[in-house]
């Protein structure tokens, strides 16, 4: 059985205990909670994919405490390190070349020369890196290409069993996954929990896309993912009898992202409606959201959940 620790003092050293020994054990981030494993441990970061069933060729991403740890692990320089100086800590992972002797495991980057890095700005994460004294690989705690968990018993419903211990810090703010950046220049791999209208804001011009290039380049980018196992269709305004509908603004539903056409109370409550969806075994509809600010990383992950599986 997975054990469930508490925020406090106790809780905390054990988690950090269990990583510091190889062991995986789920975190809250401002974003969603991340399944932790020590990141220069190959055994650990074997043991992440898994837990998940994920893809060798997907990498992590991996967590640390501010940028000076960053630039340890990656080279981090340029419009790169201004957004990092930016916007870290906060829900943006970066993506740059692994500086030589790293110390991680190969495991981490999928084969890449690259690795992808974010500094959580959630209080227990930061504390948590900081008991363990180790970068931390952490995708979203949930089984590979399903519903992400923003509270700790979505994570024990999905991974049970599977790791050490959760680490229970309540639900996440945002909801959503980091806002990926990366490259030369620099380009959107993932929207995120960050809107791209800041990130523009930031670098003075408009941001190119790169989401889903034809080799994985960062987490996030499989054509399916984020899914649940009911089948999901897109843009739908009207309800149907033996469908549940998530609405949004004007659109009711039997559950809803958000009454008053807020997207960041629609971010914050995406998965949350997902996986009450699919606990009701029927197919699944989703009212239209505004492709705007973070409307544009809500319509990416019911894409994703929407798209074939393969």
């Amino acid at each position: 059985m997975t054990e469930i620790l508490t925020p406090e003092a106790n809780g905390l050293a054990r988690a950090a205990a269990f990583l510091r020994g190889g062991e995986l054990v789920a975190f809250p981030t401002e974003t969603v909670y991340g399944l932790g494993g020590d990141a220069t441990n190959g055994r650990a970061c074997a043991g992440i994919f898994a837990a998940k069933g994920r893809p060798s060729f997907n990498p992590l991403i991996v967590h640390v405490p501010d940028l000076a740890a960053a630039q340890e692990y990656a080279v981090i320089e340029g419009p790169l390190l201004r957004l990092a100086q930016a916007f870290w800590p906060g829900p943006v992972t970066i993506v740059a070349p692994l500086r030589a002797g790293h110390g991680l495991s190969d495991l981490v980057s999928a084969g890449l020369p690259s690795v992808a890095l974010r500094v959580p700005a959630h209080p227990l994460a930061q504390a948590l890196l900081r008991e363990t004294d180790r970068p931390l690989a952490a995708p979203s705690a949930n089984p590979s290409g399903q519903i992400s968990p923003t509270t700790a018993a979505h994570v024990y419903a999905g991974l049970n069993g599977k790791i050490a211990a959760i680490l229970d810090g309540g639900a996440c703010a945002v909801g959503l996954e980091s806002t990926i950046l990366g490259g030369d220049p620099v380009r959107l791999m993932r929207a995120g929990g960050l809107a791209v209208e800041e990130v523009e804001a930031q670098l003075g011009h408009p941001l190119p896309e790169d989401t889903t290039p034809g080799k994985i380049q960062a987490p996030g980018q499989l054509s399916s993912h984020y899914a649940p196992d009911a089948p999901v269709s897109l843009n739908i305004t009207d309800r149907h009898a033996g469908r549940t509908l998530i609405g949004f603004g004007e659109v009711m539903g039997d559950l809803t992202l958000s009454e008053s056409g807020d997207l960041v109370q629609a971010a914050s409550r995406l998965f949350g409606a997902l996986h009450t969806a699919d606990a009701l075994g029927l197919p699944i509809d989703v009212a239209p959201i505004p492709n705007i600010g973070l409307g544009r990383a809500i319509n990416d992950r019911l894409t994703r959940a929407a798209a074939p599986r393969s």
